[in-house]
């Protein structure tokens, strides 16, 4: 018998494999209990079982399938919150506008569509999809609805801040979308408020439909560049999460591995375009540094530059600047240009208005102040004709039927008769221009309307339609110069009338057997 057959198997050294050995046995076995090896595995094991297996991945898909559905509660959130987004974005306040992100349900759908393409439901993926279209579509075309019938339509700073997205803003939406999925699939989802505010989903679309009312093709375009941003990181952001988190796919592994691929593919996509337009707001932020730089350094240096406005969409590049200096150089336009033209590396056409102001900077600064108060009241004219425009348009009459007294800020309009309208309406009008001029007292005195005919009291006085009637009352009648008559129960009618006392309205009492309501009296002669 051959000795041959107890030993190992050999095999040509051509071949690129050895023998197994007790020597390679061994290094196998290192390998294994070396302490990294032994960190990793324990690290695997840690997580397999007290992070991932303490999730209940079933409970989580249901709840977030559930608020992925295309819902009456979906559809009225959304537009109410596009509508808030839009009169926030119009008005220029920064506190409206996150009203309407906190509002906002957009984040479920979104965050369905990473959750469905993690598990491979398709099912899940159409739903969130046709939940997503439909939402962003009557959100868009909602705001641009009430744009078009409003009178302002003009490009407020929060409109602007929403127009020119760069690759900080891809990391603000990967960072939120960590702490959103996160969050729903920890069942801590009290973090959403702060998420949604942070990604910001609705206001961006509610300047799409802004762009879209005023055919802005930039305002248009940049917004939704934002909003897909904003949308896509979220999904994908969700989907790696799902997927780090444990919840397994019904797609083979060559499926996952290009779904990867893919994922990967689009971040990519977008970070381009991003980061190029980060690019584009340093180069411009460096450019205007460089225009001051330049003009200054033409003129003394007790000289001020007062105004300094770049527009850089254009060709040539449009620079408008106004000099406060003692001395006047009829040369230094040309100079200038020529200078910004080659630190630019591209052509410059400079507007430069020289003002001479006597020497010293005391001098030149009362000259910059005057300059100030000049805008300012350019300004203040500018608010007032538009104040009166406003409540020209509510009170049905011409702009040259309002009172506007700007010293003290006071503005009066009498309102033709509208027809239905009670004075509640009028007064709901009235205050709603009055919240967007607070430093303005409002004035919209109604016509002699119907007062309300019913005060309902109950136990403890007058109930809450009650004090709401005895509050339209108090206004009309600091609108209104006629008497008030109340008529009705006797013990109901002297309390109504003691309110409307401390409030400075005097009324006249006719008991009866009647409810208690107000009515106009007669005047005196």
């Amino acid at each position: 018998m051959n000795d041959d057959s107890n030993s190992a198997p050999r095999v040509p050294s051509s071949s690129g494999y050895r023998p197994i050995t007790s020597s390679t046995s061994s290094t196998i076995s290192d390998e294994q209990t070396s302490p990294y090896h032994q960190v990793v595995k324990s690290l695997k094991s840690w997580w397999r079982e007290e992070i991932t297996g303490a999730i209940d991945q079933a409970e989580v898909i249901e709840k977030r399938r559930a608020e992925c559905s295309l819902s009456e509660r979906y559809l009225f959130m959304t537009a109410m919150s596009a509508g808030i987004a839009v009169l926030g974005l119009l008005l220029s306040s920064p506190a409206v506008v996150i009203g309407a992100m906190l509002l906002s349900p957009l984040m479920d759908p979104i965050m369905g569509l990473g959750f469905a393409l993690a598990i491979g439901d398709f099912q899940w993926l159409k739903q969130s999809a046709r939940s997503l279209f439909w939402g962003s579509f009557m959100a868009i075309a909602l705001t641009a609805g009430l744009v078009f019938l409003s009178p302002i339509q003009t490009i407020t700073p929060e409109i602007a801040a929403r127009t020119q997205p760069n690759l900080f803003d891809l990391f603000v939406a990967l960072f939120s979308a960590l702490a959103g999925a996160y969050a729903m699939i920890r069942g801590r989802e009290g973090t959403i408020v702060g998420v949604a505010i942070a990604t910001a989903l609705m206001p961006p679309l509610a300047v799409v439909g802004f762009g879209l009312a005023t055919l802005n093709w930039t305002v248009f375009s940049g917004a939704l560049l934002l909003y897909v941003t904003n949308l896509i990181t979220i999904a994908l952001t969700a989907l790696a999460m799902a997927r780090l988190y444990g919840f397994r796919t019904s797609l083979s592994e060559r499926n996952t591995f290009f779904q990867n691929i893919a994922v990967a593919v689009v971040f990519i996509a977008l970070a381009i375009p991003l980061a190029f337009s980060l690019q584009q707001i340093a180069w411009q932020t460096n450019a205007q540094r460089i225009v001051r730089a330049e003009i200054r350094e033409k003129f003394p240096s007790d000289s001020i530059l007062d105004e300094l406005e770049i527009e850089f969409g254009t060709e040539p590049v449009a620079v408008v600047a106004k000099m406060l200096t003692p001395t006047v150089d009829t040369s230094a336009e040309a100079q200038i240009e020529r200078a910004l033209s080659a630190r630019l590396d591209q052509p410059v056409e400079l507007t430069l208005t020289q003002f001479q102001v006597p020497t010293g900077a005391s001098a030149a600064e009362q000259a910059q102040l005057s300059t100030a108060r000049a805008r300012e009241e350019a300004a203040a004219l500018e608010r007032a004709a538009t104040l009166a425009t406003r409540l020209a348009l509510v009170a049905g009459v011409s702009e040259d039927d309002v009172l506007v007294d700007r010293t003290r800020r006071k503005a009066m309009v009498r309102a033709e008769r509208l027809e239905g309208a009670t004075l509640a309406a009028y007064r709901a009008l009235e205050r709603r221009i009055a919240a967007t001029e607070p430093d303005w007292t409002i004035e919209l005195l109604p016509p002699l309307a119907a007062l309300p005919n019913a005060i309902p009291f109950g136990e403890d006085g007058p109930t809450m339609d009650g004090i709401r009637a005895l509050g339209v009352i108090e206004w009309a009648a600091g609108r209104v110069d006629v008497p008030i008559v109340l008529s009705g129960n006797a013990e109901e009618g002297e309390e109504a009338a003691a309110i409307l006392n401390e409030r400075g309205v005097e009324v006249q009492l006719n008991p009866d057997f009647g409810p208690l309501r107000a009515e106009w009296g007669e005047l005196s002669e």
